[in-house]
């Protein structure tokens, strides 16, 4: 009788951890890092050409790997709003002092100089935790 007793209250306990560790692992699990990510909305102008906007888009890339404490950037749009903006575009920075490096390094200038031509209007916003 003790054997069943101590054989079904192993069990118990068994499934007991399995549910708890199931719904550990099942858990939504998310970061708030302390970098700082920089949004932007483009609007285009009218006049500008695919093939304009997207050296303008591609010219991220470039930038990018020139200034240091960038870590990563988004270049495709999936939703965009309002609807009269056309494109956006996410750099993430390290820190503050890289999105402060990056306002004035001369390779955001280069790049200014591909983007701004095409741009009609545009949001931006840096947020972190």
């Amino acid at each position: 009788m003790k054997k069943s007793v101590i054989l079904k209250t192993a069990a118990a306990l068994a499934a007991g951890i399995a549910i708890f560790c199931a719904g550990v692992f099942a858990a939504n699990k998310f970061g708030a890092p302390a970098s700082i990510i920089h949004v932007v909305t483009i609007q285009w102008k009218p006049e500008s050409t695919p093939a304009q906007r997207q050296t303008a888009i591609d010219g991220i890339k470039t930038m990018a790997a020139e200034i240091q404490g960038i870590k990563n950037i988004w270049l495709k749009s999936t939703k965009v709003q309002p609807s009269s903006y056309n494109a956006a575009f996410v750099i993430e920075f390290e820190d503050k002092a890289a999105a402060d490096r990056y306002v004035d390094h001369p390779a955001h200038r280069a790049w200014e100089k591909l983007y701004l031509p095409v741009r009609q209007e545009s949001t931006s916003h840096q947020i972190t935790n």
